[in-house]
């Protein structure tokens, strides 16, 4: 793989997410700048990754080759306004947020090279299933080299713009609706005599043979149901799917553009 210089606006969970995946690769970071206004962020993240390099300068960022933007959408816009002087033609330049569009990003930054994308948690292991969308304009060669680049997080896949957000909430989200309650069962477990190991291997196991059992068995979906009797929280799933039905559409009219 060819070497670019990479550059993070913003040092928190996705960059920390992003940079753990190239570890795992054997990609070398000395090329990666990060920067951030909260030192503290800068320390973590060095202490975790001692070869990057980090700055509190976004300008500086700004000029490598491919500037990956991990800011929530309030405060991209203004960042962007910041940047755009320090960005060349030359520059790819990669959002990780909802909500803010190719469009509006062009609007600030006059080059062709944008893309977006909404990455997993999974990436960390290199498991991601990361949609991303490109600019009409984006270089073909740039487009091969970058997809290069984030196929070392997972499965990257490219998608119409408008469905992002739908990724973002039925994918990037998805793991936060149900780790809490794999948490629960865990501990439930050992409460009902088995280790801590036993337990954890149970829940792990069990839950990638019924995802498998859903999705591969090429049964029906309400005969993969039917095929245990006995539902215990049965009586609560209408409540549950009200929550979700709630919450999350909520959130997804929020994010969506």
């Amino acid at each position: 793989m060819e070497t670019k210089t990479l550059g993070f606006i913003g040092g928190g969970r996705i960059t920390k997410i992003f940079l753990q995946a190239l570890v795992n690769k054997q990609i070398e970071l000395s090329s990666v700048l990060v920067c951030d206004t909260n030192s503290e962020v800068l320390n973590v993240l060095k202490k975790q990754f001692p070869k990057i390099q980090s700055t509190k300068s976004c300008e500086e960022v700004a000029k490598q080759d491919i500037v990956f933007i991990a800011l929530h959408p309030p405060v991209i816009m203004e960042t962007l306004e910041q940047i755009k002087a320090s960005v060349s033609t030359h520059t790819q330049v990669v959002s990780l947020a909802p909500k803010i569009t190719i469009e509006k990003i062009a609007s600030k930054l006059i080059i062709k090279n944008i893309a977006r994308m909404i990455p997993n948690a999974t990436s960390y292991i290199n498991e991601g299933y990361n949609p991303l969308s490109f600019a009409p304009e984006f270089s073909l060669t740039k487009k091969q080299s970058l997809l290069e680049l984030l196929t070392t997080l997972g499965t990257t896949f490219e998608v119409e713009e408008p469905k992002l957000e739908a990724y973002a909430m039925i994918s990037a989200m998805l793991p936060t609706y149900f780790w809490f309650q794999w948490k629960e069962m865990e501990k439930l477990g050992v409460e009902m005599g088995l280790s801590s190991e036993e337990s954890i291997d149970t829940v792990h196991r069990t839950l990638q043979a019924a995802l498998n059992l859903m999705y591969k068995s090429e049964l029906p979906s309400e005969q993969v149901i039917d095929l245990i009797p006995v539902k215990p929280i049965g009586e609560h799933e209408s409540q549950i799917l009200e929550i979700y039905q709630t919450k999350l559409l909520g959130l997804f009219q929020k994010i969506k553009p």
